[in-house]
């Protein structure tokens, strides 16, 4: 098996093997997740664009890749980084080895350097550049080279779907603004029977209008919220004709889009057991997460915006109602791609929130 280096932009280089794409010098930003299970999930989220995930559980892969459990059908994870992958998986429902997938798909992997350190190192340092390599032989070359590195700002842009389409259903109307979106939440709405329209991130308000809507999904994508200006502008022009439903960066967009602000985190949260306490009601719920901003607590103070749910690991906004509109969202993953499904009952909450919507427009007409 051949060498390869991760080099992060404080000088710390970790030295492993190769796996995956034979790809040198991929440059991306370094980041953890803790979920034990739902690699693939991980791997195939648009949210990850142009990060290198480390998985905190030491064995990768043992399962393989399976047909059904992709969240899109191409990726934009810039690397995966293991303490070991398992070459030889034992699952019913595989049809590739991580290997074989990784390859296919140009993604790099590091296999066999000490993750505990590397997280520990992130955890303390925040999330930061970072460049696997296959030599070190012109070193301070490379080290130069990662620290002139200017992360992208466009990774919506490169995630969302091109043109509108439909998944046709019978009930509600749903329109789906794609920022990076992961296919677990078009399964939640199909199996409600929802009609569902999926539109890019920069379709305007009276475009999305004209499609006579029951509600808005505004979905999870990556990146840096305020480099999504087209979202923001999207948000204020719906807000009080449509019901609004965010997720991830759809719940940031929201926040923004109603005077608040949003700042990066340390190292963010990436994981698949994350405590949420619900405000109204004191229920704590597991949750699914993958972020690396968040809303400012401080700043909803002059916004219409009330804050309905919190981390409990660490204060951070989860959830935020509009006072006036039928506009609400929630920072983690409720459609449970990889698990928990604690929180799985908001996509029932969202119908029944365009149910009590179009039966007050009903009254007001």
């Amino acid at each position: 098996m051949s060498k390869r280096y991760l080099i992060l932009e404080d000088g710390s280089v970790f030295k492993g093997t190769a796996f995956g794409a034979s790809v040198n010098n991929r440059v991306g930003e370094v980041v953890f997740n803790t979920s034990m299970t739902g690699y693939q999930e991980i791997i195939s989220d648009p949210s990850y664009c142009d990060q290198m995930v480390t998985m905190t559980y030491p064995l990768i892969g043992n399962y393989g890749i399976n047909r059904d459990d992709f969240e899109t059908i191409q990726p934009a994870i810039s690397a995966l980084i293991v303490k070991e992958y398992t070459e030889f998986p034992s699952n019913f429902r595989h049809e590739w080895t991580l290997d074989e997938y990784l390859s296919q798909k140009n993604i790099p992997g590091l296999a066999n350097i000490d993750t505990r350190r590397l997280v520990k190192r992130i955890r303390q340092e925040g999330s930061m550049k970072a460049m696997l390599t296959d030599s070190l032989e012109e070193n301070d070359e490379v080290f130069k080279s990662l620290q002139r590195y200017q992360p992208r700002t466009d990774q919506v842009k490169r995630v969302s779907t091109l043109k509108p389409y439909v998944v046709p259903g019978h009930d509600e109307r749903i329109v789906l603004v794609d920022f990076g979106m992961k296919h677990g939440i078009l399964r939640e709405f199909t199996k409600r029977n929802c009609h569902v329209t999926v539109v890019p991130y920069h379709m305007s308000a009276e475009d999305i209008l004209q499609l006579k809507p029951d509600g808005v999904m505004l979905s999870n994508g990556p990146g840096n919220p305020k480099d999504v200006p087209e979202g923001i502008a999207l948000v204020k022009n719906l807000m009080g004709k449509v019901p609004i439903f965010g997720i991830c960066l759809g719940h940031q967009l929201i926040a923004l889009a109603c005077g608040a602000d949003t700042h990066k985190m340390k190292f963010g949260h990436r994981g698949a057991n994350h405590p949420v306490k619900q405000l109204h009601s004191g229920e704590v719920w597991m949750t699914s997460q993958n972020h690396g901003y968040a809303v400012t607590a401080s700043s909803l103070a002059q916004t219409s915006l009330t804050m309905t749910q919190v981390a409990l690991n660490d204060e951070t906004v989860e959830g935020l109602e509009h006072e006036s509109y039928h506009v609400f969202s929630v920072q983690y993953h409720p459609e449970s791609s990889p698990g928990p499904e604690d929180s799985n009952r908001l996509f029932d909450e969202f119908l029944n929130r365009i149910g009590s919507y179009q039966e007050g427009r009903v009254v007001h007409a």
